[in-house]
């Protein structure tokens, strides 16, 4: 998908996020308790943010940039692999605390994954490293919702989104974790988000914020508060809803599930880069759809990328 006769030049999209060093270990069979599981095991760069801004550069979106924070000792390595999947960079490097780790256990059987996270630099984000400056040629910034999960990330996501209100920009937003979102509860997530443009939750995300169990009740619902809500169904594809209505269904292509580790980031990034490029709703949710189904064939939650990899003394 390009911006070719969609007859908008977009400008730039500010993702404000994580970057995380990813430990992915496919078992191919029940863990073990107190002995070994034979697993693949390999440390790749990730994050929901950091993934999501590399899906949408991966999908043709030629101004990306992230906002992020990472430990001194790894924010170089995570610099490069940003700049490879052609996203610029804006890491803070935090000397106090790590980059934040996730390992994620897949299953090599169903791809379905269990996450273990240390979120270090990642809730150390603040209003420190936030500037209106940052919003310079940018119309749009989405933001992880992992920054909603720690009062000083928080703090940082909700001046971030006001800046970008106040100069133009619209403002979208992933809920990023159903576990971490019940622990805030939904009613302060739907103050906290007030006045964002574009949801994109799955639907274990959207039935947890509106109590309904469908997920077409939950999208029509949630799209009474945001004008535009795209709720992610795994294998089964995407709805996305507006003015209290289903607009769009699409269903997934079929692929052969390797890893399912980063899939909903990739719609993240597929979908708002077709909609930032003036694609309909149903053209960004199957972008969306694309960019997932390649992302469940490849280990680790990023877009391949061309050249080869990065190794850790680069």
């Amino acid at each position: 998908m390009n911006g070719a006769g969609t007859g908008r030049t977009p400008g730039g999209l500010l993702v404000v996020g994580d970057v995380v060093t990813d430990v992915v270990a496919r078992h191919h069979g029940p863990l073990a308790p107190a002995t070994d599981t034979m697993a693949e095991i390999r440390t790749v760069p990730g994050g929901a943010g950091a993934n999501a801004a590399c899906w949408a550069a991966h999908s043709g979106y030629t101004d990306v940039r992230l906002l992020a924070r990472a430990g001194q000792d790894s924010a170089a390595w995570h610099n490069l692999w940003l700049r490879r999947s052609g996203v610029r960079p804006l890491l803070v490097p935090d000397t106090d605390a790590p980059t934040a780790t996730v390992i994620a256990l897949v299953d090599a059987v169903t791809a379905e994954r269990t996450f273990l996270t240390d979120s270090g630099a990642v809730n150390r984000m603040s209003p420190g490293d936030w500037s209106p400056a940052l919003l310079d040629g940018i119309t749009h910034l989405h933001l992880s919702g992992y920054l909603l999960f720690a009062d000083s990330s928080r703090q940082l996501a909700l001046r971030a989104s006001e800046s970008a209100r106040r100069a133009g920009a619209t403002v979208s937003l992933d809920p990023a974790s159903a576990g971490f979102l019940a622990g805030l509860g939904a009613r302060r997530f739907l103050t906290l988000t007030e006045g964002m443009d574009i949801l994109l939750p799955n639907a274990d995300e959207a039935r947890l914020l509106t109590g309904l169990s469908e997920p077409a009740d939950a999208a029509m619902e949630l799209s009474r508060q945001f004008p535009l809500v795209a709720v992610t169904l795994g294998s089964a594809g995407a709805l996305v809803a507006a003015a209290g209505k289903i607009i769009a269904t699409v269903r997934a292509p079929t692929v052969d599930a390797v890893d399912s580790t980063g899939a909903g980031d990739a719609f993240t990034g597929g979908f708002l880069a077709a909609h930032l490029m003036g694609a309909s709703s149903r053209e960004a949710a199957e972008a969306g759809c694309r960019a997932a189904a390649v992302a469940v064939g490849v280990v680790g939650g990023r877009p391949p990328v061309v050249g080869g990899g990065a190794t850790d003394d680069e």
